[in-house]
């Protein structure tokens, strides 16, 4: 029988710790909750690798390490109301869920959604709910939020989002530059986002993130 528990302790020693994740609500979250009920069930025995997990096309629920480093520097507070995009099967949303006062996670998979939603309550996780829509529109009716984390790679931030993030609250994602992919923090003052480099890693661009392409002849 496999030792999950085991597992999750590892992931964190091994994964989290050493890339200078040192916030203690972070590092508890990540040993609390159980990896391996928030992906595709075949991928279970899988849950707990060094690396990103596909969970639909295009789509991977991102590897600890970075959603360490992720949820590190967003600096989250007990009070703070938090935005998940790309939610998958819920797994950085209850993550999250130990540390905020309460999550909303917008899956545009309608199949992934539900279950992501089953999955939660499973583990009896009550602070967060899921919201089925385009991930690009987040979900104007919870705003503002004081953090958001975009769960894969985006090419620009889509003004929706920016809009619901409150002045003063953070925002991260990690932005494909060509074929090189940095994650940045972002903090909202008077209205505007300024972003600055956090660290280098890479996901696929989640749909609905794409810049515009120009017209050229």
């Amino acid at each position: 029988m496999t030792d999950f528990a085991q597992r999750r302790t590892m992931m964190v020693d091994t994964q989290v710790r050493p890339n200078d994740v040192t916030s203690y609500p972070v590092i508890d979250a990540m040993l609390a909750i159980a990896r391996e009920q928030f992906v595709p069930d075949a991928r279970r025995d899988t849950a707990y690798a060094g690396d990103d997990i596909a969970i639909a096309r295009d789509r991977v629920l991102l590897e600890p390490r970075n959603l360490g480093k992720m949820l590190e520097a967003l600096e989250l507070q007990s009070s703070d109301l938090v935005l998940t995009v790309g939610a998958g099967y819920g797994y950085t949303a209850a993550v999250i869920s130990c540390i905020a006062e309460a999550v909303v996670a917008v899956e545009q998979d309608a199949a992934m959604a539900a279950e992501a939603q089953t999955r939660l309550a499973a583990q009896d996780i009550f602070n967060v709910v899921v919201v089925e829509g385009a991930m690009a529109e987040g979900c104007k009716s919870q705003a503002p939020y004081d953090a958001m984390l975009i769960e894969g790679a985006i090419e620009a931030m889509p003004d929706a989002l920016a809009d619901q993030l409150r002045d003063g609250g953070r925002v991260i994602a990690i932005f494909r530059e060509g074929n090189l992919g940095i994650a940045k923090i972002g903090r909202k003052v008077d209205g505007r986002i300024n972003w600055r480099f956090v660290f280098n890693a890479n996901a696929p661009v989640l749909p609905g993130f794409t810049k515009a392409r120009g017209f050229a002849l």
